[in-house]
């Protein structure tokens, strides 16, 4: 079965172009290394919640929008193996540019247990 990669961040509003194009250049090195999907979505309906919510997990500011992103992998063994590879590859350099603070990131790695498709 496949693996998740997912992560959420807070991405100020006005850097969204330039997060769509650092995305673009970095979601294709996560291809070229074996995920099969890579997904971005901008925050659209992210309401504030009671206790917890994405905003305070990110601890997104009020001029910054909620991203929530994938990568999907064909496993486990080809995620680590991309991982490595995308960790160590010179094009990584430029990820430090980041348009978003990468310190108020979360991720993590998901075996999916139920998957349903049309």
């Amino acid at each position: 079965m496949s693996y998740i990669d997912g992560f959420v961040i807070a991405v100020p509003n006005a850097n969204r172009e330039p997060f769509i194009a650092h995305a673009h250049t970095f979601d294709a090195v996560f291809m070229e290394f074996g995920a099969t999907r890579v997904v971005e979505c901008w925050g659209d309906n992210v309401p504030e919640g009671k206790l917890t919510d994405f905003r305070r997990a990110v601890q997104a500011e009020k001029d910054e929008s909620v991203v929530f992103s994938w990568i999907e992998w064909p496993d486990k063994a080809t995620r680590d193996a991309g991982m490595e590879k995308f960790m160590k590859d010179p094009r990584m350099a430029a990820a430090s540019d980041m348009p978003f603070d990468g310190k108020r990131m979360i991720f993590g790695g998901f075996a999916p247990v139920v998957s349903l498709s049309a």
